[in-house]
């Protein structure tokens, strides 16, 4: 993250936000997903493939619309590391149907919604954020009840 992009983000309090942010997904996108997760179902990559599957079109990969979804919290709360994000959930609610041509943008929000000190004896004196993500496609919910605890 620059130095710039720093600037431009909310204090870490309860109730800042940050968003919307819009991550484009293209099929080039999924293939490249499959090869690094082993995850090559077809209906990440052809038409014929999921619509036999009952999907109408090609979707991402369900992990990867999640990695998307945690990303602005990464370079946000957790200052670009990964390894201070200590929980993250989410429900699937919809599918990112990811056009051939068009592609798929998913658009992200997040917000603290509470700030707490860690008592789980390894982190002693430390406090953690839960923050909240919103992962939209098409203008419809693709994550539910999508909640991360980061240590601060």
């Amino acid at each position: 993250m620059s130095a710039q992009d720093a600037r431009d983000l909310p204090a870490i309090e309860i109730g800042a936000t940050f968003g919307p942010r819009t991550v484009h997904v293209t099929r080039d996108t999924l293939v490249r997903y499959a090869g690094a997760s082993g995850d090559f179902n077809p209906i990440h990559y052809r038409d014929d493939a999921a619509r036999a599957a009952g999907m109408p079109g090609v979707l991402a990969h369900g992990m990867l619309t999640m990695g998307i979804a945690i990303q602005p919290v990464v370079d946000w709360v957790a200052a670009g590391d990964p390894g201070r994000i200590v929980d993250y959930q989410a429900r699937f609610t919809r599918p990112v149907l990811v056009d051939a041509e068009a592609g798929a943008d998913v658009q992200l929000t997040v917000a603290i919604t509470g700030i707490d000190p860690v008592d789980d004896g390894l982190h002693a004196g430390r406090r953690a954020a839960t923050v909240r993500i919103t992962a939209q496609f098409d203008g419809h919910p693709v994550l539910g009840k999508a909640i991360a605890r980061v240590l601060l």
